[in-house]
């Protein structure tokens, strides 16, 4: 690699690794709400350039995470104002912990999210879409117990479900609900040691999907996650 290249390279690792930084602080409180960020000191901590502090400054900007005025320079949102819908903020929260209300109000989203899309999908799928859940019903049900197979199976369920919606937006949430499943289906494991087998429950929905029965394919939806917020509350 030549020279330029190489700086190029290590600018951008110093870059990527400036705001991970920056937001790991925020989201452990270490910045907390409302307040204004002392740039030497940032500058110190981090020991990066101004220049890519100030790029960093700017991707958390977009994000929600960081504001600007002239009063108080640089400083930490309100969590209100943070972008959960985009992944990267979606990761640092994931990855801060969240509370038993943070799943409740996710399950709120997928209960009038996915039924509806399950739906769609009745009405809507490909054969491509119905390989795809296929699929992962098969690599649901050779996963018998082991909790890491499942949890990937059960993600890539709801991936396809979504993507068979052949709704562009609904497709795209996957990007949000997948990542808080797996959190979520975790957690369940770390806690239960356990991890029932949801083939049924899942090959039920895609049979509704197959036969192109849109309100069976939404009731069986809304029961998939019923049953599992009731199982694992």
């Amino acid at each position: 690699m030549s020279r330029s290249g190489h700086a190029a390279s290590s600018g951008h690792g110093a870059h990527h690794g400036a705001v991970e930084a920056l937001a790991k602080r925020i989201f452990k409180g270490t910045y907390g709400e409302g307040d204004s960020l002392v740039m030497p000191e940032v500058l110190a901590e981090l020991d990066v350039s101004q220049t890519v502090l100030r790029e960093s400054i700017k991707v958390l900007t977009t994000k929600g995470l960081l504001g600007t005025d002239k009063k108080r320079g640089t400083f930490v949102r309100p969590r209100e104002d943070w972008n959960l819908l985009d992944t990267d903020v979606l990761r640092w929260k994931l990855a801060a912990g969240v509370s038993s209300d943070f799943f409740a109000d996710v399950l709120e989203l997928r209960r009038s999210i996915e039924p509806a899309a399950a739906g769609l999908a009745a009405e809507r799928r490909t054969d491509e879409d119905l390989a795809a859940l296929d699929a992962a019903l098969s690599a649901m049900a050779a996963a018998g117990n082991d909790p890491v197979l499942l949890v990937r199976a059960d993600a890539s369920f709801h991936t396809a479900m979504l993507i068979a919606s052949n709704n562009r937006f609904y497709a795209q949430m996957h990007r949000v609900i997948v990542p808080v499943l797996v959190q979520r289906d975790r957690e369940v494991l770390a806690a239960d040691g356990a991890f029932e087998q949801p083939h049924a429950l899942h090959a039920a929905v895609v049979e509704a999907v197959r036969n192109r029965d849109v309100d069976g394919a939404y009731m069986a939806m809304l029961e998939l996650l019923d049953v599992s917020a009731r199982e694992h509350p």
